[in-house]
């Protein structure tokens, strides 16, 4: 068997473009599915896949480890997220093509269920990026967070900090101690809410956020400084009772070890479109597992990358939680099929072969690609602001 092509479909999806990796073959119908989807540097990947693709084509698909050590060594210049989630595009569609090839579920490639039910978890609004990002009122924060319960959800993510200085004020620490309180009141005392400050703040404001957080009882605070900022992250761990994660931006597992050597994250979250596919985010997982941290893979992507989260939270024995953005486009479930459904918060093994799912090719070119700028925030003198 030989690998005859490396296409790209590009899908508007209002924020983002998703970006769906195709490895065809020379065995007829056997082609393998991914997603390399990276916010705003979309032309970027595109164009790196079609760099790394000659590195592949007429190669045999099923030789995953050598075909990853060849578009991750030949380069020369290692790494670096446009590359890293090419490459990592590439990596989740051998992995599918080759299941399908041996005719079972991708958790069977990876070693078999290590669980029967896989715990998903919500965002305020489903995910519609307006509702995420855009509606930081109390009384809609308590509103999205009761739907999230009513919808079968056992945990959802907030963003309670908004536009934040290095050093912030009481104004500030009001709003999210405000905007935490309002998720508490409709989310219930048993729900768990996971808090994103989205490396807003400086370590100094994220200790300051986490104490009047605390009384809430957030499940995680996720990226409370910096990703690259590991003795940031590692000060805010030391300071609070409350379980820090991170690692959305990290590519590769030597930029996870820091923080888990310093004991700053409690909960690791490497991204399979971005940090080198299942192939590397294995290796992070066993990494993690030998500090004794757990995964909660950061996915706000598109349904491929969702089935392939899932598909990797069944087989990984240091599996938390796994995020999900259901609501982000009306049209999702039109553009692919196949994707496990969630009942009461959770998803069952898909017994379809390889990631199980199937791109109507028809439905995502009603939706091309679109300039999808980043949100630009300024502080309130003008600087540039990190959202």
């Amino acid at each position: 068997m030989k690998i005859t092509a490396i296409k790209t479909v590009v899908v508007n999806a209002k924020l983002r473009n998703w970006i769906f990796v195709r490895v065809e073959t020379d065995v007829p119908g056997l082609v393998g599915l991914g997603e390399a989807t990276l916010e705003f540097q979309t032309r970027a990947v595109v164009g790196a896949i079609e760099d790394l693709a000659p590195l592949v084509v007429g190669e045999d698909p099923r030789r995953i480890e050598h075909l990853w050590q060849a578009m991750y060594r030949y380069p020369f210049f290692k790494g670096g997220v446009v590359t890293m989630s090419a490459l990592s595009g590439i990596d989740q569609a051998l992995h599918d093509l080759k299941a399908k090839d041996l005719g079972v579920p991708l958790w069977q490639l990876l070693g078999g269920l290590s669980r029967d039910r896989l715990r998903m978890y919500d965002h305020l609004g489903g995910g519609d990026s307006a509702s995420v990002y855009d509606d930081p009122t109390a009384e809609r924060f308590a509103e999205k967070a009761a739907r999230s319960r009513a919808d079968g959800f056992s945990a959802v993510k907030i963003l309670a900090v908004g536009k934040t200085a290095p050093l912030d004020g009481l104004v500030a620490l009001k709003s999210g101690e405000r905007l935490m309180a309002a998720a508490r009141k409709g989310a219930g005392d048993d729900m768990d809410i996971m808090v994103d400050l989205h490396g807003r703040a400086s370590a100094a404001m994220a200790i300051q956020y986490a104490k009047v957080l605390e009384p809430f009882r957030p499940y995680f605070l996720e990226e409370p400084c910096q990703p690259e900022d590991s003795e940031g992250i590692a000060r805010v761990a030391r300071s609070t009772p409350i379980p820090i994660a991170s690692g959305e931006r990290l590519t590769h597992r030597r930029e996870f070890l820091p923080l888990l050597q310093s004991q700053a994250i409690a909960v690791a979250q490497p991204d399979v479109c971005h940090a080198g596919g299942l192939t590397e985010v294995r290796r992070i997982a066993a990494l993690c597992d030998t500090f004794g941290v757990s995964m909660a893979p950061h996915n706000p992507l598109g349904p491929i990358a969702t089935m392939v989260n899932i598909h990797l939270g069944f087989a990984l024995p240091n599996f938390l939680i796994q995020e999900v953005m259901r609501a982000d486009v009306a049209w999702r479930d039109e553009i692919v099929t196949g994707v496990t459904p969630i009942r009461d918060g959770y998803v069952e093994p898909s017994l379809a072969p390889g990631v199980g799912v199937e791109i109507d090719f028809e439905a995502a070119a009603k939706h091309p690609f679109q300039e999808a700028p980043p949100i630009q925030w300024r502080h309130s003198d003008g600087a540039v602001a990190d959202w």
